[in-house]
């Protein structure tokens, strides 16, 4: 009797290195989205789309960069009460100042906690400031540091800031966006005041800063179209971190992936509604209640 012939050893494919997993999962996933890119491509034909210039903006607008405004809050709030633009990424308390406007539902840039871009810069203690000059270029910011000033009991006269170029040399200064960003990365001898961490102190609630305001007019594939760039940005969210400029890589990977987000789901409504309830409280209106479609 012969003996049982040695069962032949399976051969295993080589272990891949985490460098080359990335490299392959890239080159099978490419295809596909440059499909989804191209399908974005002049997808807004018929409308008018305006959004800010902010890093932590470009996520929600992947795909239709070229078929889109940018511009800063303020002037995309002057252009939609002229009906210029049918949809704009803008200001929430643009939205709640003004009973003519829907909010695409499910996105928004909001932070939980810190966010980062959106601070008071002091040099002097909260208690003794007299006067603080704002970046005015959006009024989500500017109405988020009235309530929290009045929630502390603090009155300072807020004057309008005359150029980003003054603010290290002023003592109390509230900034936004990219320009906050850079003047925190240049180490100002101011303490940084962060109103996503405060809001968070005072309310356990995330803050939403901005929203896709829309005219109320028949507009569902443009609706589509903003939902589509959301869930194309953040799928390929770790090309847009690599691939921008703004800062390091470091900092758009940390700000981009903990500090914003952009869900607006059952606690960034709770937050606007606590939003809403203290704008009241503090005579900071009139404020509407946000009508929301999908």
């Amino acid at each position: 009797m012969q003996p049982p012939e040695p069962t032949p050893k399976l051969r295993l494919a080589p272990a891949e290195t985490p460098e080359e997993l990335a490299h392959r999962f890239e080159r099978e996933t490419r295809p596909v989205l440059l499909q989804r890119e191209s399908q974005l491509e002049n997808s807004l034909a018929g409308f008018k789309v305006g959004s800010v210039p902010y890093l932590n903006a470009v996520p929600l607008t992947r795909g239709l960069e070229e078929q889109i405004l940018f511009a800063p809050p303020s002037e995309l709030a002057r252009l939609l009460q002229r009906d210029e633009l049918d949809a704009a990424l803008v200001s929430l308390t643009e939205v709640l100042h003004h009973d003519r406007y829907d909010i695409l539902d499910g996105m928004a840039v909001a932070s939980l906690g810190e966010v980062k871009s959106v601070f008071l810069a002091h040099r002097q203690p909260l208690a003794e400031m007299r006067e603080i000059y704002c970046d005015t270029a959006t009024l989500s910011s500017l109405n988020l540091l009235k309530v929290l000033l009045a929630e502390n009991g603090l009155k300072p006269e807020l004057r309008p800031l005359p150029d980003y170029q003054s603010a290290p040399s002023l003592d109390n200064v509230l900034l936004i966006g990219d320009p906050a960003l850079e003047f925190a990365r240049a180490n100002p001898p101011h303490e940084l005041w962060d109103l996503g961490a405060a809001w968070f102190d005072l309310t356990g609630l995330p803050f939403v800063y901005a929203v896709w305001a829309l005219r109320r007019a028949p507009n569902e594939p443009l609706r589509r179209r903003l939902r589509e760039a959301r869930n194309f940005g953040l799928d390929t969210l770790d090309y847009i971190i690599s691939s921008r400029t703004e800062f390091d890589y470091d900092f758009r990977k940390d700000y981009l992936s903990w500090h914003i987000h952009y869900h607006l789901g059952t606690e960034e409504r709770r937050g606007i509604a606590r939003f809403i309830e203290l704008l009241r409280k503090h005579g900071l209106g009139p404020v509407y209640e946000p009508r929301f479609v999908a």
